[in-house]
């Protein structure tokens, strides 16, 4: 399991359903739905530091595997779970919602679940080096 690198994102599938279902204000879901992210991934063993950054907003986390943390959800706020690893894939959750991370070749696809909603986020590696 490998996130380590640069991603862009090309594909957001339910976004604005999904913001709106965890009480996302207006202005951040067009915001959002404006802007696909560049996410950087720095990960040391089971340590992992992310930067989302878009033309508006730069937003940095950090976690590690097995311990509680706090997170950046896509709206800005703050979160408190834990994320584990199972068989390659990085998995958060909450009391509102799941998120399965996983890389597929050159691709990183996010599925999260909020109730009856499900985003879809779609990314490709543009660099392997997070300092790119």
């Amino acid at each position: 399991m490998d996130f380590n690198g640069t991603w862009k994102v090309y594909s957001e599938e339910n976004l604005e359903d999904f913001l709106k279902v965890l009480g996302a204000p207006q202005m951040v879901v067009k915001m959002r739905k404006d802007n696909k992210p560049v996410i950087t991934i720095e990960q040391k063993d089971k340590d992992f530091t992310c930067k989302i950054k878009t033309p508006v907003y730069t937003q940095t986390f950090s976690f590690t595997i097995g311990k509680e943390s706090e997170v950046m959800t896509l709206d800005g706020r703050k979160i408190k779970c834990t994320v584990r690893e199972e068989n390659g894939k990085l998995i958060s959750e909450n009391d509102k919602f799941t998120s399965v991370r996983e890389i597929q070749g050159d691709e990183m696809i996010e599925t999260v679940t909020a109730g009856s909603v499900t985003f879809i986020c779609k990314s490709k590696r543009v660099s392997s080096s997070p300092d790119s």
